[in-house]
């Protein structure tokens, strides 16, 4: 290969029993898992993780409260193994809002699954922080600032493995001297972890068909900040959500506020991506939500310590794609087994990752590579993952259906119904993706928001900044347009462009000349901190989410 054209050069490989994209709890479970089986039965099996994050946890971000069943499960000992778990869910706390205040709903109301007793207050970050720890003493090869960019395939069709993006690439796409060209990591099986509508999952539903007979998958945004209170307002183990303000009926979502550590709150808003309205801002509904007088106390004399937003997979039982490819497998969020009206998933992404794992395991030590993980799906259909979602898959159709106050209550009363035995007979179809959901600016209202005060409410760049996002400035933008006309031409004057609204992170700008003519759209890649909302719910699918290189992005210390 010849040195001036180093882009043509044949990429380097390492070859692997599995391969695991994501170092989130689906990924690094099932790491684990394969090890734990390995050294169990004396087998020689080879396991790498790529985590495309600066480290592992640098860009998850989660509320977060935890049902322990599938860590128990994975390491019965994590309490001696000094996993950071030690904020007990104390008190459960539910409150609708209206403008000026709030009705708590008393918990006998509440269906038993919602129930967060036995639950934890934790930093998904740091958890998954000592899980890769674990699996590092396992043997398990991790490798984080390294992302999978292309799916690679043999001549039958089936999966080979990933390859990472090439580094050092200029905006002008020519290499620079920094180049260097991108790795494969082959393995007989290739289980995908990366997350909420990653890239890699997106081309592999799309050429295996994988969502064929299922409801489109749906999502929402969540927002979070991380404060440091007022010791005295601080009540660790307490968990509090709400629904209603600022939000209306029609639009789904809610917040969470979670004490733990040390006068540490986690305070959360989530907006289910369904919403009608082009003018609504997700985030500047999560600041709004802060000065009701039910939350504004808490952090009255309180400091903003950190700042993040990432997507959600909200379309539960009847939206999970077909979990295995030839070749590998969808695990975590990268299939949805987020439990809505739980508002977890966490343990459901660690029990996919460890079902996947004993699947692949089976097959390499049978001499298997390149079919499909059969026993995963079956194990799936057995567990209590896929009883978790079952109980509730018609929550989120009624509230989608007939709004928060009927949709929500009558959810309830199918939860209810579910834990007697007497569920409705039937699963409600979601109908439509959310990008189809918008409407047209000029059958809507729009909405005026205050401006940020910088004590208790903020805006997009100083919020960022806290997220310690960065990116290599002079490389190819990962958020590619499929026509660069459509933001001005059709997107402006349809729905006003709301990806300068839905995107929690000013990334996307319409810019105009001082006597506001001229608009063009600005993408600034470099405000990314990878949540996805741009790909979900842009209304003519234009935006095409990619991996930038590798390590970019947010660095979130403790979300």
């Amino acid at each position: 290969m010849s040195e001036d054209n180093p882009a043509l050069a044949e990429r380097e490989y390492m070859d692997y029993d599995v391969v695991i994209v994501g170092g989130g709890p689906a990924g690094l479970a099932a790491a684990i898992r394969l090890r734990q089986l390995a050294i169990e039965e004396d087998f020689d099996l080879s396991v790498t993780v790529l985590e495309k994050g600066s480290e592992v946890g640098a860009h998850i971000l989660s509320g977060a409260v935890i049902d322990p069943v599938a860590l128990n499960e994975l390491i019965p000992d994590w309490k001696e193994k000094g996993a950071p778990i030690d904020t007990p869910v104390t008190d459960d706390h539910f409150v609708y809002l209206g403008p000026s205040g709030g009705l708590r709903l008393p918990n006998f109301f509440m269906p038993p699954l919602m129930n967060n007793h036995g639950n934890y207050i934790v930093s998904l970050g740091e958890v998954c922080r000592w899980l890769a720890a674990q699996a590092e003493e396992l043997g398990v090869e991790i490798y984080p600032g390294f992302a999978a960019a292309e799916i690679l395939y043999n001549e039958d069709g089936s999966v080979r493995g990933v390859a990472t993006n090439d580094m050092g690439i200029g905006k002008d796409g020519q290499p620079k001297d920094t180049f260097m060209r991108g790795m494969e990591l082959r393995g007989k099986y290739t289980l995908i972890g990366e997350g909420v509508r990653g890239s890699l999952s997106k081309e592999l539903i799309r050429k295996f068909n994988l969502d064929e007979g299922r409801e489109p998958q749906k999502f929402g945004i969540g927002i979070k900040e991380l404060w440091e209170v007022d010791p005295s307002k601080h009540k660790k183990g307490l968990v509090q959500h709400t629904m209603g303000w600022p939000l209306d009926n029609k639009t789904g979502g809610g917040s969470f506020l979670y004490h733990f550590g040390e006068n540490l709150v986690s305070v959360g808003f989530v907006v289910h991506l369904n919403y009608q309205n082009p003018y609504l801002s997700p985030f500047d509904e999560f600041q709004r939500m802060k000065t009701h007088p039910v939350i504004r106390e808490t952090f009255e004399g309180g400091r903003r310590i950190a700042y993040g937003a990432r997507a959600i997979t909200e379309g539960g039982f009847q939206s999970v794609p077909k979990l295995t490819f030839p070749g590998g497998a969808l695990i975590g969020c990268s299939a949805g087994f987020v439990n809505v009206p739980r508002i977890k998933g966490s343990h459901n992404a660690m029990a996919t990752g460890m079902m996947a794992a004993e699947a692949a395991f089976e097959a390499v030590k049978d001499g298997r590579q390149g079919d499909e993980l059969a026993a995963y799906p079956a194990a799936y259909e057995k567990s209590h993952v896929y009883k978790d979602l079952k109980r509730v898959r018609n929550v989120k159709p009624l509230w989608s259906r007939l709004g928060t106050v009927l949709g929500v209550g009558l959810g309830g009363i199918d939860m209810w119904m579910n834990q007697l035995g007497i569920g409705l007979p039937f699963t409600l179809k979601h109908k439509k993706p959310d990008h189809a959901s918008l409407k047209k600016a000029s059958e809507c209202k729009p909405i005026d928001y205050p401006k940020p005060d910088g004590k208790l409410t903020f805006d997009k760049l100083s919020s960022v900044f806290l997220s310690a996002t960065n990116h290599e400035e002079d490389q190819p933008v990962h958020l590619k347009l499929k026509d660069d006309t459509v933001p001005i031409n059709f997107n402006l004057p349809t729905y006003d462009e709301p990806a300068q609204r839905y995107c929690p992170a000013g990334v996307y700008e319409v810019v105009r000349e001082d006597d506001g003519s001229n608009p063009r759209f600005q993408i600034n890649a470099q405000n990314c901190v990878h949540c996805k909302t741009c790909d979900i719910k842009d209304p003519t699918q234009n935006i095409n989410w990619t991996v930038p290189e590798g390590g970019g992005g947010p660095n979130y210390p403790n979300m």
